[in-house]
């Protein structure tokens, strides 16, 4: 799945001998949590919005250029690695770096999410299944022998939790009746923790997605 025609040339970005008051007005005006610095077109960290509370507007960048936050994705990083890279550093912006290590535009948190919302896990019928196993005794293999010894296909799934040693992954199926396949799973001893035949837990996805997205936008 391509994103790349989601990159973002529009949002600024500032220079190490730029003011703070340039930062300040930027975050006061927007709702993102980071701006880029570069230099020669070469990303040189990342300013946070957490920091907001002890800029000084007579400063320049270059005062703060240890609390720059080192964090980029390349332009052929994967879409799920891209949302990883938003997780682990709390950001709703990425910027994004070429071949050469320059620096290209950045991606939005709601336009990704938005690619994901629009992938068939979401968007083709079937049923959802959330089931879990200790993380030493599950394999996805074995789930999808699971699923299709019930003449049903898997259309994807993804841990969703780890907790005590135990994975909990939750399944897109493409069966209008899981019952067989709920039974199934507890044989080979999976615990069931939500199955259903009317796609609610995945309706609540979405609307939980469309209340993040509605949120960044704000």
């Amino acid at each position: 799945m391509q994103i790349q025609s989601h990159i973002l040339t529009t949002i600024p970005v500032f220079s190490i001998d730029d003011t703070m008051e340039k930062v300040i007005r930027f975050f006061k005006t927007t709702t993102f949590s980071h701006v880029a610095v570069i230099d020669d077109n070469r990303l040189l960290g990342m300013i946070s919005e957490n920091d907001f509370k002890t800029f000084e507007k007579g400063k320049k960048i270059e005062d703060y250029k240890f609390n720059l936050e080192a964090f980029y994705v390349s332009s052929e990083t994967l879409w799920l690695d891209v949302l990883e890279v938003f997780a682990k550093n709390d950001a709703n912006i990425v910027p994004i770096l070429d071949k050469n290590q320059f620096f290209v535009g950045y991606y939005d948190l709601a336009d990704i999410v938005g690619v994901f919302i629009g992938t068939p896990f979401f968007t083709e019928p079937g049923g959802i299944l959330v089931v879990a196993k200790g993380l030493s005794d599950y394999s996805f293999s074995e789930i999808a022998q699971i699923v299709e010894s019930n003449n049903a296909k898997l259309y994807g799934a993804f841990i969703t939790e780890i907790a005590s040693d135990v994975a909990q992954i939750t399944l897109k199926i493409t069966s209008a009746n899981l019952n067989e396949i709920i039974q199934s799973f507890r044989r080979y001893n999976y615990s069931i923790l939500y199955g259903n035949d009317n796609d609610l837990f995945l309706e609540d996805l979405k609307e939980r997605s469309n209340y993040l997205d509605k949120y960044l936008n704000v």
